[in-house]
């Protein structure tokens, strides 16, 4: 059974490339290349049959790989996507997977490596052990916690996060010392941490924060 790949890249060369290499593997067929997410949604509405596994630069002009995969998401469920990039920072990551990615590939990955991580995709969905060593859950976790930060708790986190004691924040917050309590008890839950340092570290690395 042959695996079809979709790839959609604006730099000509890296495409004709993978596409190559990809067309080398056993069992695997390029049925669309695309130079940005436009180009590629036109094609795939006039595909006679759709690519099972779809590859998204992250970077294309006109429209980028997380507005493409989101539109793809919705249009054809059944695609599955693995998102392509240069960079392995957090926030790209995250954007690119709740867009619709099941995957997340470096581009120097390693041609095995590859096949692998496409097989992979291809019959359950996922692929956890690429280059960039991501721990996915953990990312999207910790992104859904971000968001879930009322006004409040933010503010008390900016204020816990300088030397202010918890009596003064209490003053600043205009709340009594029980209620600044229960702001910390929640946000060391949601942060995972035990401590007000460990809280003030933890903020900091999620940038809820800054210095």
């Amino acid at each position: 059974m042959n695996i079809n790949i979709g790839i959609a890249d604006d730099h000509q060369l890296f495409l004709k490339s993978l596409s190559l290499l990809i067309s080398s593997f056993s069992g695997f067929n390029i049925v669309v290349e695309a130079m940005n997410g436009k180009e590629m949604l036109d094609k795939l509405a006039n595909l006679p049959s759709l690519p099972d596994v779809l590859l998204l630069d992250v970077n294309m002009p006109v429209m980028d790989g997380a507005k493409t995969a989101a539109a793809v998401f919705k249009l054809y469920p059944g695609v599955k996507m693995a998102a392509l990039s240069m960079k392995d920072n957090d926030a790209t990551i995250i954007e690119m997977l709740k867009a619709g990615c099941c995957a997340y590939l470096l581009k120097d990955i390693h041609p095995t490596e590859l096949e692998k991580s496409l097989r992979d995709i291809h019959t359950t969905g996922q692929y956890h052990n690429d280059a960039a060593n991501v721990n996915y859950r953990r990312l999207i976790l910790q992104s859904e916690q971000k968001q879930t930060l009322t006004d409040r708790e933010q503010e008390f986190l900016s204020l816990a996060c300088s030397d202010l004691t918890y009596k003064a924040i209490a003053v600043k917050m205009n709340v009594t010392e029980r209620t600044v309590d229960g702001y910390r008890e929640i946000l060391f839950n949601k942060l995972n941490v035990q401590s007000r340092t460990g809280m003030v570290l933890e903020a900091l690395r999620r940038q809820l924060v800054s210095l």
